[in-house]
């Protein structure tokens, strides 16, 4: 699977569990360390925590292995590095914070809703 199929995959996912604010940022020309940062907000602990897993148990169940997860703990920001694509499950507060869209202002950025993508850069 090319990280622009997992890329969808997550992010049908994340619907799923109602995660919402939705974008991946496509930084394939911006750095070598990954193709794609999805990026997604989550209200509560619970749902945090709901995503999070949910992605984990679907890509396992499909052969897909996470390479690394953190932030289970605090459940502020949660990354998830499956090494092509990282995915960062946030709090609004905590997303507002960091700004991963801010500091990655020159990635393609698109917006997900309902599954139909829409470009922003």
């Amino acid at each position: 699977m090319n990280s622009d199929e997992l890329t969808s995959l997550i992010c049908s996912f994340i619907f799923e569990k109602k995660g919402y604010d939705i974008k991946t940022l496509d930084v394939r020309n911006l750095t070598t360390m990954t193709d794609y940062f999805i990026i997604c907000s989550a209200d509560s602990d619970p749902q945090l925590r709901a995503i999070a897993d949910h992605i984990d148990t679907e890509l396992k169940e499909r052969g897909i292995k996470v390479w690394h997860k953190e932030g289970m703990q605090s459940l502020n920001w949660v990354l998830i590095d499956l090494v092509d694509v990282v995915v960062h499950i946030f709090k609004p507060e905590s997303r507002n914070f960091y700004g991963l869209e801010r500091l990655w202002g020159d990635a393609v950025i698109t917006e997900i809703k309902d599954k139909i993508s829409s470009p922003t850069k």
